[in-house]
């Protein structure tokens, strides 16, 4: 069974399944995924998460505001988060992080906004997902001077094998997303790899980055079966020992999850 560790179900283009949400996870499970994580990005969705993650016994959820849902001045506050955490299906913080890749001007309120999720993941225990993006030395410093004593996830990860093992070091896992089937992605190539076997984590980040053979459709959490299968050839592992493995990594990462046993 698969777990898709990322993605997001209230963006997902439904078209090739009717409209129907219901028929998008139902093709997702004849694939062999049993259980989707839905992404919180900003205050005005964090509603909407959990109310799938409460029609759906197999999705969970994490509530968090995304670096480029930032707002100058409506910045998120603890209480609001801390309070959104409490709910029993939300499992995680985040995204959060850091981009300056599209948003450089905005370091600044990105690090305070960073700072104020890792300071709930303190509080709660509860793991952070984070994005980063052109962000590597300021992404490893605050999580550095954070100094989580749970794991969190560096979910589609996009950098090289230094950064990766910076946060091996500070106990985070590594997502690998779509974009390590793309033929331009070498170096992800070389990370995925390298990875432990027991810092592993799958997924789509659907809508986003659908995998070859997909690629340049809108991505759907079905194509998780993609991203896995091409990192069993990679990695030399059979299918279903990556499987196995990176689904016992996300019961471990998010131990509130309600993953049904495979």
């Amino acid at each position: 069974m698969l777990v898709d560790s990322h993605c997001h179900l209230d963006r997902l283009d439904l078209s090739a399944h009717g409209g129907s949400l219901d028929a998008a996870l139902q093709a997702a499970r004849e694939r062999d995924v049993g259980h989707f994580l839905c992404i919180g990005v900003s205050a005005a969705n964090a509603a909407t998460v959990r109310e799938l993650s409460q029609r759906y016994g197999d999705v969970d959820c994490s509530v968090g505001v995304h670096p480029l849902d930032l707002q100058p001045g409506a910045e998120p506050a603890l209480d609001w988060l801390l309070a959104e955490l409490a709910h029993p299906h939300v499992v995680a913080i985040g995204e959060t992080g850091l981009d300056y890749h599209y948003e450089p001007e905005a370091a600044e309120l990105q690090q305070a906004s960073f700072r104020l999720h890792l300071q709930a993941a303190r509080i709660t225990g509860k793991p952070v997902i984070v994005h980063t993006r052109a962000a590597r030395e300021d992404t490893l410093t605050l999580l550095r001077e954070a100094d989580l004593p749970q794991a969190g996830v560096l979910h589609c990860f996009t950098e090289d094998w230094d950064m990766a093992r910076a946060a091996l070091d500070l106990g985070f896992y590594i997502s690998l997303s779509g974009i390590v089937t793309f033929r331009n992605a070498d170096m992800l190539r070389e990370v995925a790899r390298q990875v432990p076997a027991d810092r592993l984590l799958v997924e789509t980040d659907a809508p986003y980055l659908a995998p070859i053979p997909h690629r340049g459709k809108p991505n759907l959490p079905q194509y998780v079966r993609e991203v896995a299968e091409f990192l069993a050839e990679l990695r030399s592992v059979p299918y279903a020992t990556l499987a196995e493995q990176t689904t016992a990594n996300f019961r471990r990462l998010f131990p509130l999850a309600r993953v049904r046993q495979a």
